[in-house]
C-alpha cells in the first residue's frame, strides 16, 4: 500500500468512532419514550434483548465483509447472494432508505432537544426546520473530506460517550445505586400493555439504536487491515453502546414513571434530568444530544453515501445529470431532508425498523443459501438471526397495523415502489446490454 492510501485509510479507532457516531444519536435520545410506551417497566431488558438480536445479526455481515472488504459492503453482499438483479437491488435500497430514515430521525431529534433548552412548549414547524438545517450542515462538513469526518467523529464520539456516561452514572447515584437492580429484578416493574407482544415490539425499536453497526461494513475500502479490524470495530461499537444504553435507561426509569416517560417520549432524557439535576442537568442533556445527533449525521452521511456510490456503480440506483463529484452525498442529504420535513419521529422509527429487519432477513438467507462456503459461515448462527428478527418484526408490524395503519401502508408503498423501480432498472439495463452486443456484432 502506498503512502497516499495510508493517509486516507481509517484506523480501528476511527472506524469505531464512526460506528458509535452513527449508533449513539437518535437511537437513545429519541427512542427511550417510544420503547417505554411498548415495554413498560421492562424497558432495560428490551435494550438488552435488542443487543442480543443484533449480535447474532452481525455474524453474516462480518463474515462477508472481512472476506470481501469494499465501500459498499451490504450492496456487494446482496449482489453476491442473489445476483445483480431485482432482489439484490431492492433489498440494498431497503437498507439505503432505512439509513436515510435514521438520518431524518437524527435531524428531528436535534431539533426536539435543542428546543428544550428554550423551554418551547409548542415547537410547531421549528422541529422540521432545525432538522433540515442540521442535515444540511452535516452534509457541508462531509464536503470537506474524509480526514475531517474521521477527526470530528473521534472528538465528538468522546464527548457524547463521556457526556452520556456522566449523565447515566450521576442519575444512578442520585436515585441510589440500588437502582441497578432494575436490570435483574422484575418485581416492581410496570408490565407492557400488550404483554409479550408489546415487549417484542419494543425490542424491534431498540434495534434502531444498534443498527448503525452496518455502516461499518461500508468502511472496508478505507479501513486498515479490514480482515481483522472490521469485525473488531463492529463488536467494540456494539459493546460500548450496550453499556451506555443500559446505564442511561436505568437512570431514566429511576427518575420518571412509565407514564411520564411516555408523555415526554420525544425528549425523555431531558425530562428525566430535570427532577434529578435541575435546569443545568437539562442544559447538559441538550448539549450532549446536540453533539450526538450532529456527529451522528456527519458519520452517517459519510457511510451511507459510500453505499449509494456502490449502488450507482452496480447500475442499481440513478445518478444526477452532469459531473459526478459529490452526487451520492447530495442525493442522500436531499432525501433525508425531505423525510425529516414531512415525517414525525414515531413514523420515521417504525418505517426504518420494518425496512431494516426485512433487509436483515434477506442478508441471512443469502448467506445460508449461496455464500456459506465462500465466507466459511457456520449456518446455525444466521438461522438463529432470522428467527430472532421474525420474533420481533411480526409483533411490531401487528401492533402498528392496529394503532397506526397508515405507517404500514406507507411501508408497503415504499417497498412496492422500490421493487417496481428495480424491475424497470434491471430490464432497461438488460436492453442496453443487448443493444451493445448487437452493435459489437454488427461492427465485427
Amino acid at each position: 500500500m502506498n503512502h497516499t492510501s495510508d493517509r486516507k485509510s481509517l484506523s480501528l479507532t476511527g472506524s469505531v468512532a464512526l460506528g458509535t457516531g452513527v449508533m449513539i444519536g437518535a437511537g437513545i435520545f429519541a427512542l427511550v419514550g417510544q420503547v417505554g410506551e411498548l415495554a413498560g417497566g421492562w424497558m432495560p431488558w428490551a435494550f438488552l434483548a435488542g443487543a442480543v438480536v443484533v449480535l447474532f445479526s452481525t455474524y453474516s455481515y462480518i463474515r462477508y465483509s472481512a472476506t470481501n472488504p469494499s465501500s459498499g459492503g451490504i450492496a456487494m453482499l446482496l449482489k453476491a447472494a442473489y445476483g445483480p438483479g431485482v432482489v439484490a437491488g431492492s433489498f440494498s435500497l431497503f437498507m439505503y432508505v432505512s439509513m436515510i430514515l435514521a438520518e431524518s430521525l437524527l435531524g428531528r431529534t436535534f431539533g426536539t432537544y435543542l428546543l428544550r433548552a428554550f423551554d418551547v412548549s409548542d415547537p410547531g414547524i421549528w422541529v422540521p426546520v432545525l432538522a433540515v438545517l442540521a442535515i444540511a450542515s452535516a452534509a457541508a462538513v462531509n464536503l470537506v473530506g474524509n480526514r475531517l469526518v474521521e477527526r470530528s467523529a473521534m472528538i465528538t464520539a468522546a464527548v457524547k460517550i463521556g457526556g452520556i456516561a456522566a449523565l447515566a452514572i450521576a442519575g444512578i447515584l442520585a436515585t441510589g445505586v440500588g437502582s441497578l437492580s432494575r436490570l435483574v429484578d422484575a418485581g416492581d416493574r410496570t408490565p407492557p400493555d400488550h404483554g409479550w407482544a408489546g415487549f417484542l415490539a419494543a425490542v424491534a425499536l431498540t434495534i434502531l439504536a444498534y443498527k448503525g453497526f452496518t455502516t461499518i461494513t461500508n468502511h472496508g475500502a478505507d479501513l486498515r487491515r479490514p480482515e481483522r479490524n472490521l469485525g473488531r470495530s463492529i463488536l467494540i461499537s456494539i459493546a460500548l453502546c450496550t453499556v451506555l444504553y443500559l446505564l442511561i435507561v436505568v437512570a431514566v426509569s429511576g427518575s420518571l414513571s412509565v407514564p411520564q416517560i411516555v408523555e415526554a417520549r420525544d425528549y425523555a432524557l431531558a425530562e428525566a434530568a430535570a427532577p434529578l439535576f435541575g435546569p443545568w442537568g437539562v442544559r447538559l442533556t441538550v448539549i450532549v444530544a446536540v453533539v450526538a445527533t450532529l456527529s451522528g449525521l456527519i458519520a452517517s452521511l459519510f457511510s451511507v453515501s459510500k453505499l449509494y456510490d456502490m449502488l450507482r456503480d452496480m447500475g442499481q440506483a440513478p445518478g444526477l445529470p452532469g459531473r459526478e463529484g459529490h452526487q451520492s452525498l447530495y442525493i442522500t442529504a436531499g432525501l433525508a431532508i425531505l423525510m425529516a420535513a414531512f415525517f414525525d419521529l414515531s413514523r420515521i422509527a417504525a418505517l426504518g425498523a420494518i425496512l431494516y429487519l426485512t433487509m436483515d432477513i434477506a442478508i441471512h438467507l443469502g448467506v445460508i443459501r449461496r455464500l456459506r462456503d465462500e465466507v466459511d459461515a457456520t449456518v446455525w448462527i444466521p438461522c438463529v438471526a432470522i428467527v430472532l428478527d421474525l420474533a420481533v418484526l411480526v409483533p411490531f408490524a401487528a401492533l402498528k397495523a392496529g394503532s397506526d395503519p397508515l405507517t404500514i401502508a406507507l411501508t408497503a408503498g415504499v417497498a412496492l415502489a422500490i421493487f417496481a423501480a428495480q424491475w424497470v432498472t434491471v430490464r432497461r439495463r438488460g436492453d442496453d446490454d443487448r443493444e451493445g452486443d448487437e452493435h459489437e456484432h454488427a461492427g465485427a
